[in-house]
């Protein structure tokens, strides 16, 4: 049985990357800027599997191959804040380009649009990161059921990644005409994204837990 500070943490730290510019979000607004809200949430159908694929592996013990190769997993924790640090630095640094403000693309049937959401979360560092180094952290084995815990914060995560990417989809035309007319929360946005990240990356290098 999962505690319920496991399913918060996982939740807020689900909540903070998904609300932080990855190529999930640059593929799916630009969708929707680009195509119309349909076209994002067919995008968006692609992206839930590939989060179930992730979910998957991690249920069936991923986890169980970094305890047993101590270095393996610190690489993957100091690679994974490595990661996370300079997405951090992405979002603060000066000239950083708008998630809100894609270059045009263009347009793309339900099938490929489907198979590119798909590939694009298989393929996000920042996902990985979420599933091998910091999702495990909040396995507690001597509660047992270890598959049991990894599926049900999966699924919290998927939760609270696919809420707030379908809301992203369906207001990404008034959030871009709102940051357009004003800079000043852009700005804010991009800081409160970066601390999100340095504080998830300062998690990751000291935390001494070992995957269950």
């Amino acid at each position: 049985m999962v505690e319920f500070p496991a399913v918060a943490g996982i939740a807020v730290v689900a909540l903070g990357l998904v609300l932080t510019p990855g190529p999930n979000m640059f593929y799916l607004v630009s969708r929707s800027l680009t195509q119309g809200r349909r076209a994002g949430l067919v995008s968006l159908l692609g992206v839930a599997v590939g989060f179930l694929v992730y979910a998957a592996a991690a249920t069936a013990g991923i986890a169980t191959v970094f305890a047993l190769v101590p270095a393996l997993y610190t690489a993957l924790q100091i690679a994974g804040a490595a990661y996370l640090l300079w997405l951090a630095w992405q979002a603060v640094r000066p000239g950083g380009v708008s998630v809100f403000a894609p270059a045009p693309t263009p347009a793309y049937g339900p099938g490929k649009l489907f198979a590119m959401g798909l590939v694009t979360n298989l393929l996000n560092p920042k996902i990985a990161v979420l599933y091998v180094s910091l999702l495990p952290q909040f396995i507690d084995p001597t509660r047992g059921g270890v598959a049991l815990q990894s599926l049900t914060l999966s699924v919290v995560q998927i939760l609270v990644a696919l809420s707030v990417n379908a809301l992203i989809v369906v207001t990404a035309g008034s959030v871009a005409g709102m940051l357009a007319r004003r800079p000043g929360w852009l700005r804010v946005q991009r800081y409160f994204m970066g601390a999100v990240l340095a504080g998830l990356a300062v998690r990751l290098l000291t935390d001494r837990a070992r995957p269950a």
